[in-house]
Order: structure tokens, then sequence, then C-alpha cells
């Protein structure tokens, strides 16, 4: 098509285009994933390529700069914000997840946390040292005498939000002098990316790790969470705080 034809050239708007669709699809009386499958077949026909994002390698903190964002946090002496930040690096959790958890869902027997309707509206367990039993057990008995429900509330009693998180970790990471930025998520990034480096196998990860399963992955979804720990206690003990 020359650049004269593509000037003359004018779509009809989505909305209209959408409103002419209807008149044809209706009588299916169609549901969500009818309608997927019919635009997904109807993209082949038309040969149109879908667009993705090209995937970037998530900026992981090194174990030097983990260990000077901790000192910082170590340092300012404050006890929740200590716990908070040791239960990121312990269980990889997304801070969605962390400001859920409710103290009747950490299980001190066990050592290990339930994740109510994380990610994929998906509930799951995930572990954490023994060596932190007791700073969990500290803060829920701190929380029992706000009269609190959640493991991690304000002095209002309110539970902790995903942009009061960021902010205490941004805090900490510019007292620690750091060029790169921490978020919660790369504070998951560095547990799952250490995991890894032990030696744990993507089939002992995946049940904690909260991440969708991959066609590769699917039969390990299946594997409980009592193998896994196994695997988590053997090394989280090395773990570089």
């Amino acid at each position: 098509m020359s650049s004269t034809q593509e000037d003359a050239f004018t779509r009809t708007s989505a909305r209209k285009k959408a409103r002419q669709l209807a008149k044809y699809l209706r009588p299916e009386r169609p549901d969500y994933n009818y309608l997927r499958n019919v635009f997904r077949y109807l993209r082949q026909e038309l040969e149109v390529e879908v667009e993705r994002e090209p995937k970037r390698l998530p900026v992981v903190p090194s174990e030097e700069e983990l260990s000077r964002f901790y000192e910082a946090v170590w340092k300012a002496r404050r006890v929740q914000d200590l716990a908070l930040i040791k239960t990121f690096l312990y269980t990889g959790v997304r801070v969605s997840e962390l400001v859920a958890i409710r103290q009747e869902d950490v299980d001190l027997d066990r050592c290990q946390i339930r994740i109510n309707q994380g990610k994929g509206s998906k509930d799951r367990m995930v572990p954490f040292p023994q060596s932190f039993r007791e700073v969990l057990a500290f803060q829920i008995e701190r929380m029992q005498k706000q009269r609190a429900s959640y493991l991690f509330e304000s002095r209002q009693r309110k539970p902790y939000t995903d942009r009061g998180i960021r902010k205490i970790i941004a805090r900490y990471a510019e007292a620690a002098g750091l060029l790169h930025k921490v978020s919660p998520h790369k504070l998951r990034h560095f547990l799952l990316t250490w995991l890894k480096k032990q030696g744990i196998d993507d089939a002992l990860i995946q049940p904690y790790s909260g991440h969708a399963t991959r066609k590769s992955l699917e039969v390990y979804s299946l594997l409980a969470i009592g193998e896994a720990q196994e695997a988590y206690d053997e090394v989280i003990t090395r773990f570089p705080l």
C-alpha cells in the first residue's frame, strides 16, 4: 500500500466494529472463553502477530548490597521493621501477600506461614527457618497486645499498605547508600535466586514460590510442602544475613 493510499485509509473505530461483530456473535450467546477462542482463531486467519514486551532479567541485589541493606535495618532498632524485612527475605512472599498475613496464619511449630489467596487466587504454605521462629513469636505477641488481627499493623491498628511497605524498604536502601532501588519484589528475587544457586531443584522451589506453573513444571506442582521444606531447611542456615 502506498503512502497516499495509507493516508486515505481510515479504520472503523474499535467501538463501532465491536457493535458490528456483536450482531453476528449475539445469537451464539458467547461466554468469555468462547470469545477468547474466537478472537484467537481470528488473529490466525488475519495473520496478526501478538506483540509481546521483551522479557528482561530482574535486577537482583548482590550479597554485599543485601548485607548493607540489612545492617541499616538492624541499626535502626525498629523491631517491627526488622521482623517485616526478614519475613520478606526468608519467605519470598509478594508485598500484597505479606500485608494480608494474619496472626493465625503463622504456624510456629511447623515453621510455616499460610498464604491465603495469593497470586492466581491460590493458597500455599511458605517455610521460614527455625532461627526466625522467636522473632515471629515476639511479633505476634506485640500485635496481640495491640489487639491487632494481622501480623503487621500500624499503631492505629490498620494493616500495612503496599505503598507503606515500599516506603519503609526505600528508606533503608537510602540509609545503606545503595545505588539501585530496592523493592519487595527484588528481595523476593534475591531469595529465589539464592535458593537456586544452592542447587535446589525448581521442583522444590515452585511449591512455595507461588509462581504460575510452567508447562515443564506442571508435574512438580503436586509435590508436598514437607519435601520442599526439607530442602529449604537444609540450606537456609547459610543465608547471608
